[in-house]
């Protein structure tokens, strides 16, 4: 079964110096029929205006995965990390027994696009970590990238859940499929584009949730660049 969430019923805020939609429910916006999906709890596409940011604030007992789709944002936290994100850049904070940061766009000029991920661990009150690791174009380009895992395989950053986080970049034309286990579940995410899975058209912002399953078949309309959870 597949059930789409398209993008426009997703909530919405446009606070000037954020732009951001949240496919479940999250902070000011509540919907109890779209709470979470399994252990993905939050998926909020935002694109961040120049020299603006989030200021220091603080999570526990969440897998927060951040995935950059143009510009740059910069990471300050209380575990001493600091960096710059940028497209192709995979950022995993493990928020654990309690972590705090803040996240700026460095640009004065271009605004910040990203999605970010919230996934549940497995287990309440790690001890928080932070990782992040680059997937060039031509790692996700025709193909799906692993790019999060509970392993950590295929050189992913590593997250303390069961579920598989792919990333891919497909041409107009391009397709590829996914065999889905029998007890698993997945997501769809467009960030780019359009595409059809399993002949129904997704368009940029939408979702889709995927149970009993098993041949997954996404063929790109247009250029397209989505994630795929593979989930418990």
């Amino acid at each position: 079964m597949i059930t789409v969430r398209k993008s426009e019923e997703r909530g919405h805020f446009d606070l000037g110096w954020l732009d951001t939609y949240h496919t479940f429910s999250f902070d000011r916006y509540y919907d109890p029929a779209h709470m979470h999906f399994r252990s993905l709890r939050v998926i909020n596409e935002d694109r961040v205006q120049p020299g603006q940011g989030f200021p220091t604030h603080s999570h526990r007992d969440m897998e927060i995965i951040t995935y950059i789709l143009s510009g740059a944002l910069e990471h300050r936290d209380s575990m001493g990390n600091g960096s710059v994100i940028r497209p192709g850049d995979v950022q995993r904070m493990s928020a654990g027994t309690g972590v705090s940061h803040s996240e700026f766009n460095p640009s004065q000029s271009e605004a910040c696009h990203l999605l970010q991920i919230w996934i549940m661990p497995k287990l309440r009150n790690l001890t928080p970590s932070y990782e992040q690791k680059f997937f060039g174009e031509d790692k996700r380009r025709g193909q799906l990238c692993l790019i999060a895992a509970a392993d950590g395989g295929d050189e992913a950053v590593t997250i303390h859940q069961d579920a598989r986080v792919y990333a891919s970049l497909l041409e107009a034309g391009q397709s590829i499929a996914y065999r889905l286990d029998d007890t698993r579940h997945a997501w769809l995410q467009i960030a780019r584009g359009s595409l059809s899975l399993n002949g129904q058209k997704l368009d940029q912002g939408d979702g889709a949730s995927m149970s009993s399953e098993n041949q997954l078949s996404i063929s790109a309309a247009t250029a397209s660049e989505f994630l795929l959870f593979d989930l418990a």
